[in-house]
Formats: C-alpha cells, sequence, structure tokens
C-alpha cells in the first residue's frame, strides 16, 4: 500500500510535494541545491525546510536562490511568505530589487515580503510599484496594501 500524500500542510495550503522525512538542515540545503537532484526532490527539501522553521531553515531556503530554477525561486519566495519570519525579509528585498532576476521570483518576491507585513521593505516594495514589469508593479502594489493593513488597526478595504 502507498503512503497517502497528506491534502494540506500546516500551513494550509496544498504543496506540489510533500516533505522529505529528512531533518537535517545542512542534508535539506543540499539538496535544495543540488541541481543535479529531480525537481520533485528538492521541492520536498524546500517544503521540509519550510516546516522546520527558524532562522537556519531560513538561511537554507535563502541559498536556493542561487539556483538556476526560476521555479524552485518562486516556489522558494513563496514559503518564505507563508512562513511570516521578518529574518526572510533580507533575501526577499535581494530578489525584488535584482533586475536580472526572472520576473516570476520578483513577482513572488514582493508578494511574500507583503505576507511578511515588516515595514523595513516598504521602501523597496515603493520602489518596485514603478517596475518595467506590470507583473512586479502590480504584486508591489498589493504587498503594499497588505503591509498598510497588517500593519492598521483602522484601515478597512471595502
Amino acid at each position: 500500500m502507498s503512503e497517502k500524500v497528506p491534502s494540506t500542510s500546516e500551513f494550509d495550503s496544498v504543496d506540489p510535494a510533500p516533505p522529505s522525512k529528512e531533518e537535517s538542515i545542512e542534508k535539506l540545503q543540499h539538496t535544495l541545491c543540488d541541481e543535479s537532484e529531480r525537481m520533485f526532490i528538492r521541492m520536498r527539501a524546500l517544503f521540509s525546510l519550510r516546516n522546520i522553521g527558524g532562522e537556519r531553515a531560513i538561511d537554507g531556503l535563502a541559498a536556493g536562490f542561487l539556483c538556476s530554477s526560476a521555479l524552485l525561486k518562486h516556489e522558494i519566495a513563496y514559503v518564505l511568505g507563508q512562513m511570516q519570519d521578518p529574518y526572510a525579509v533580507d533575501p526577499l528585498i535581494a530578489r525584488l530589487s535584482d533586475l536580472q532576476e526572472d520576473v516570476m521570483v520578483r513577482h513572488e518576491a514582493a508578494e511574500a515580503l507583503g505576507a511578511i507585513g515588516d515595514l523595513r521593505s516598504m521602501t523597496t516594495l515603493e520602489e518596485f510599484i514603478k517596475d518595467d514589469s506590470i507583473v512586479v508593479s502590480e504584486s508591489c502594489e498589493v504587498a503594499i496594501d497588505l503591509l498598510n493593513w497588517v500593519n492598521s488597526k483602522t484601515l478597512e478595504y471595502s
């Protein structure tokens, strides 16, 4: 009998791969960054790091931003947003600010910054609201609105 894949994670999302059983952050980071490994296995490492959480796991995830796969980097930005840990702000700002980065990664980095809700990202988001890419620009707009909403007890959107 095969192992049933859970339909949702503790982050209330349906993940494209179940986390691996590995618990070593170093081994998971190595798997995540191994360009010769199948993407499914790398995704399993990514979701394991997300589930472990904390600064060391975030550093392991951020190391994946050096990989060549835009899909993987997009997913890394997404899970950093799910984690909502302010420690992830700096690597996400770096991805958004890198004009050579794939637009899909930059867009997800902007949205993750909004999800984290740390006002340190406001200046960068405001800078890129005028980005040449409409996807990045609109993502920054959404992230700014989310930041304002998260940081205001009275702001109501109708």
